[in-house]
């Protein structure tokens, strides 16, 4: 799920598919990863549909043809990254033998992914609060499952006598809230890349349950 600003290339944590891709047509989908810049970059309402038409090369009365608002395009936006988190976190936690495997390669690709495309996070968890009715509801639903997917992978660890942890959930919570974070402060010419973002943050949550040791 490269975008355009996104210089590092992609990691074996990344999804195959390009969700954007299957966005038609091309115009929609120009619209949607012009959308993403101008909301990183100025927010999302400090941005106009008219900044939007403009950096797709199009009039704002053409964007209206293939979106109905400002907000169905950071709905479509929205929808779409937290849908690639959730499929991320079932594609880990499939690939992983154990419970605390599962949890430390859902937080390795979690926390890598929100480096990798730190602009599109940026625009997909913190402009939450944008998202009208029933569409910040959806947005809610699928956090909810995600959180439950890796609550349930501390659980299992707990049963397995893997890991230490009184309250799973609230664990979860802040084990995916360090991955979310990442593309807050990230930057590519940092000197961590994503991957070894990854690496340090399945380190931190080993020690967050109560299980392995950090690094020298």
């Amino acid at each position: 799920m490269a975008m355009p600003s996104d210089q590092a290339g992609p990691g074996p944590w990344i999804l195959v598919e390009d969700p954007w891709g299957r966005v038609e047509p091309e115009s929609s989908r120009r619209l949607l990863l012009v959308a993403i810049e101008a909301f990183a970059d100025q927010g999302y309402h400090a941005t106009t549909t008219r900044d939007i038409a403009t950096r797709a090369g199009m009039s704002p009365a053409a964007l209206y043809v293939h979106y109905p608002s400002k907000a169905a395009l950071l709905a479509r936006i929205s929808g779409v990254g937290h849908e690639v988190a959730l499929a991320l976190v079932q594609q880990a936690i499939d690939g992983a033998p154990d419970p605390l495997s599962r949890l430390r390669a859902v937080v390795a690709g979690f926390a890598a992914w929100h480096a990798e495309h730190h602009r599109v996070a940026r625009v997909v968890h913190y402009e939450l609060t944008a998202l009208p009715e029933p569409d910040r509801a959806a947005i809610v639903e699928l956090r909810r499952r995600i959180e439950q997917l890796v609550e349930e992978q501390i659980s299992a660890g707990v049963a397995a006598g893997q890991m230490q942890v009184a309250h799973p959930r609230r664990v979860a919570r802040a084990v995916l809230s360090l991955g979310v974070d990442v593309a807050r402060w990230y930057h590519p010419t940092g000197p961590d890349s994503p991957s070894a973002i990854g690496a340090l943050y399945a380190d931190l949550a080993a020690r967050m349950v109560g299980a392995g040791d950090l690094p020298e």
